[in-house]
């Protein structure tokens, strides 16, 4: 897979030092995604010390764009009591499992709705994956990524491709292979589809079917689905990872109606068993397919990660376990996600993916 000349421009321009953010133009494109309605009132959840600069430029912009603004740091006493809000924005460094975070998420209903904004902070790495045998950058390189990818893509645009994608998907099924073994099978019926296409109006957060469709990540560009769990069948082939905080080695998984039946693996076995034992039933369940379609986001084909939870164009998800947030069956709490670089999506017999890269529409 290559790296866009977006991508490569960002790395050549950092070499791994400190890059300069410009702030007030990120500001300036959240609060242009939220499309704010004169009065509505948007909460910034912030981790302190982390993105300070931020939180002062959307101080100013939200005003501007005819909103009232609340600044919440996380962890400070009373903080867990959250303001109403009509809009939150979580900042980097704000952990999932903080109070005021879940507080948040569980407000989300109608038309209010939350714009994600993870990069670095209180949980190192959270957002950008390693490839094995390779480091991750330095955090210069991924946040030049991450800027370039907010700032530049066009989102409604992405947005159209991954809704021709779904309307692709509801009429076939949808095949997942890759080189080293992967032939996974599934159909997603009527089961909703989150396409991430930056869109974090009141008006969209209306027509939400799933609470993830009231929460919009930036930078967009990924496509994600529950498929109906009787469908699922087939092999997922993994890379080399770790299981259980154990080193595993050749790795498949074989499904028959959404579930685990077989695991063999070259070695480490014990370590998946260990992990699947201790998630629970979720742990066998296949969760969701995810396919990213965002080109500032590829993977670089020379120091090879993923960026952005692999929202680039080509990258591919299956994930494990609870899978209730997209509107499936699965609840239990576990997740794992698994990403492919060099996988091939096909639907009803038609190329999406091929080894990794996005086929032109």
């Amino acid at each position: 897979m290559r790296a866009t000349p977006v991508l490569l421009a960002a790395l050549a321009a950092t070499g791994g030092a400190a890059h300069s953010i410009d702030h007030g133009a990120l500001a300036e494109r959240i609060v242009g995604q939220l499309a704010l309605q004169r009065g509505e009132r948007v909460l910034l959840l912030a981790a302190p010390s982390e993105f300070a600069a931020l939180v002062e430029a959307l101080r100013t912009a939200v005003p501007r764009a005819g909103g009232a603004v609340a600044v919440r740091s996380v962890g400070a006493p009373g903080a867990a009591a959250l303001p109403d809000f009509d809009a939150v924005v979580v900042l980097p460094g704000v952990a999932a499992g903080a109070p005021e975070y879940r507080a948040a998420h569980a407000a989300l209903s109608g038309r209010r709705r939350a714009v994600h904004f993870h990069w670095r902070g209180a949980e190192p790495g959270l957002s950008a994956w390693p490839l094995p045998g390779h480091p991750l950058p330095a955090d210069g390189v991924v946040d030049a990524v991450y800027e370039r990818a907010v700032l530049g893509s066009d989102c409604a645009a992405l947005g159209r491709v991954m809704r021709r994608f779904e309307a692709a998907l509801r009429k076939g099924e949808g095949r997942v292979t890759t080189p080293a073994g992967t032939d996974l099978r599934f159909r997603i019926g009527d089961r909703p589809v989150n396409v991430q296409d930056g869109d974090a109006s009141a008006a969209r957060a209306g027509r939400a079917r799933v609470r993830v469709d009231r929460d919009v990540e930036l930078p967009c560009g990924v496509l994600r689905v529950a498929p109906l769990e009787e469908t699922v069948s087939g092999v997922v082939a993994f890379p080399p990872a770790r299981w259980a905080d154990r080193p595993v080695e050749g790795l498949k998984l074989r499904f028959e109606r959404g579930r685990v039946v077989e695991i063999t693996a070259a070695g480490g076995r014990e370590g998946v068993e260990a992990e699947i034992q201790g998630g629970g039933g979720a742990a066998r369940s296949f969760r969701e397919f995810a396919l990213g379609f965002n080109p500032a986001l590829a993977v670089p084909e020379r120091a090879p990660w993923i960026p952005y939870y692999g929202y680039g164009a080509g990258v591919v998800r299956l994930s494990l376990g609870d899978n209730t947030e997209l509107g499936g069956s699965v609840s239990g709490g576990y997740v794992r996600w698994n990403f492919f670089t060099d996988a091939t999506v096909r639907v009803g017999g038609e190329a999406w993916v091929v080894k990794g890269a996005l086929a032109a529409r």
